[in-house]
């Protein structure tokens, strides 16, 4: 009797930290909400955009459908200018199945702070 309850006891306890494992990964994969400044080019086939003080690269996803919008509008003659932005976003894991598989993570854009021709001072140039 007291193996069955000390293995009860083990099947529960793990159940628990797997469950616990589980929930801290959809946290991440929804991301905190952060305010990121960097180059942003888009194409017809990549659309990515480089931090400036870390440079990592990333995907860009364009949940608020303003930025392409926005670089669309400025009129440029060759795909893939780079202009500087600040956006609001989080970051997921980029899937493996589409081009963004060539990128560590996703930046999705929720809200564009700013977006300029003028690339700023300083690491981003």
């Amino acid at each position: 009797m007291k193996l069955f309850n000390k293995s009860l006891f083990l099947i529960l306890a793990l159940s628990v930290v797997i469950i616990a494992c589980n929930q801290k990964d959809a946290a991440d994969e929804k991301g905190t909400v952060k305010i990121l400044k960097g180059l942003y080019s888009y194409g017809p086939e990549i659309k990515s955009f480089t931090d400036c003080e870390e440079g990592r690269e990333y995907w860009v996803a364009d949940s608020a459908k303003t930025l392409e919008l926005s670089y669309s509008n400025f009129n440029f003659e060759k795909p893939y200018e780079p202009v500087y932005i600040e956006v609001e976003c989080h970051l997921i894991k980029s899937d493996s199945l589409i081009v963004s598989a060539d990128f560590d993570s996703t930046m999705v854009v929720t809200k564009v702070l700013k977006i300029t021709k003028e690339i700023p001072d300083g690491p981003c140039n």
